[in-house]
């Protein structure tokens, strides 16, 4: 029951089932089909003949895969399962599973049996009344399937209301779940299991191995979700880097094409006091609102830099800013505004000294023309 019920979980996937395991593989077709269903693999083409050569070629085909995958089938021969042997087909469905649902499994540097033993003791550790020590007797109360359940998606278990004396509502809970929400199908019996000395290994084995595969793969879909929101909060915030920087570059330039026409205005005032306010305009400038614009431009270097560092570690296409907003740009401008300042101060300090000299002049004319009208007078 547990090994058809494994083949059909996989075989509905292509659209078809089986009824007896004895019977129904013996064509070989659902055979190859269920391989090239758990391999992901295609297998060469089946024959569609009704005779027994046909038969036991394509069971061949299909043994030949298993064996290409590492796998030693021994004394298991197509004819045997042309023939409709129950044991044979049996180990060769085992062999089957073993390969490509538990040896694969790796945990903690652990593998196969053992790697599906430990992972099942590591998320069942924190659970009263389980103790996971084997694939047989610590299965039987039920209790290990619904702590796995529950350690992934415990709003489908309510764990505590669980009893270790009731084996089959515990055991037929799990199972239950298991099909209706975790889309793992029943493949064991509660009662066999409950009357049994000793459950059977290989079919516990082959059941919980499915809910490695179901919760491990919800957990790689989780992983591999949480990495595309990392992905994408990458690109959202170089885009926002992205419009900072256009933004500030543009405030920026603006900021510098208004100053520099008025640093680069030379029209001279009549008096000491008109120039002396230019002047003390001129420092004002200096210290309250060019200040703030250094620390801009130094910010957006860095941004800039910044934002390239992101994107070659992700492997994105380097930022290229609009055009006229390059950080050459920007300093091109910046170099052109300083050149602009340093003259204006030189024209500043020119200007007033050629209007005090003005002064000192007028004033030595007036005191002159004073002796003189006061010669004259006298």
């Amino acid at each position: 029951q547990t090994f058809t019920a494994w083949c059909n979980s996989h075989l509905r996937k292509a659209g078809t089932q089986i009824e007896n395991i004895d019977e129904d593989f013996r064509d070989g077709l659902k055979l190859m089909l269920l391989l090239e269903v758990i391999s992901g693999e295609r297998l060469p083409k089946p024959e569609r003949g009704k005779m027994r050569v046909h038969k036991i070629n394509n069971v061949n085909k299909a043994l030949d895969f298993i064996a290409s995958k590492g796998v030693k089938l021994v004394s298991i021969g197509a004819e045997e399962i042309v023939d409709g042997n129950a044991k044979m087909t049996l180990g060769m469905i085992w062999t089957i599973i073993l390969r490509f649902a538990i040896q694969d499994i790796s945990v903690e540097e652990t593998s196969a049996k053992e790697g599906l033993l430990l992972w099942c003791q590591r998320k069942t550790a924190p659970y009263k009344n389980v103790n996971v020590q084997n694939f047989h007797i610590s299965w039987k109360d039920g209790l290990a399937f619904n702590a796995l359940i529950h350690r992934h998606r415990p709003e489908l278990i309510e764990y505590d209301k669980l009893r270790k004396d009731d084996p089959v509502t515990n055991l037929n809970n799990a199972f239950e779940v298991a099909e209706k929400y975790l889309d793992i199908p029943k493949m064991l019996d509660a009662e066999d299991i409950v009357g049994t000395l000793r459950p059977d290994e290989k079919a516990i084995m082959t059941y919980v191995s499915c809910f490695y595969h179901a919760f491990s793969g919800a957990q790689k879909a989780e992983t591999a979700a949480n990495r595309i929101c990392k992905v994408l909060a990458v690109n959202q915030e170089n885009e926002h880097l992205m419009e900072d920087y256009e933004k500030l570059a543009s405030d920026l330039l603006e900021w510098i094409k208004r100053t520099i026409p008025w640093l680069e205005d030379r029209s001279p005032q009549k008096t000491i006091p008109e120039m002396q306010q230019k002047l003390e305009d001129f420092r004002d400038y200096r210290r309250v609102h060019k200040p703030p614009k250094v620390q801009e431009k130094c910010q957006l270097e860095i941004n800039f830099n910044t934002l390239q560092t992101k994107l070659r570690l992700s492997n994105r296409p380097a930022f290229m800013p609009s055009e006229g907003k390059m950080v050459s740009d920007i300093n091109n401008g910046w170099q052109h505004l300083e050149q602009a300042e340093k003259g204006y101060e030189e024209w500043l300090l020119n200007e007033i000294r050629r209007l005090e000299r003005l002064d000192h002049l007028a004033e030595k004319f007036r005191q002159k023309a004073s002796i003189h009208e006061a010669w004259t007078e006298g």
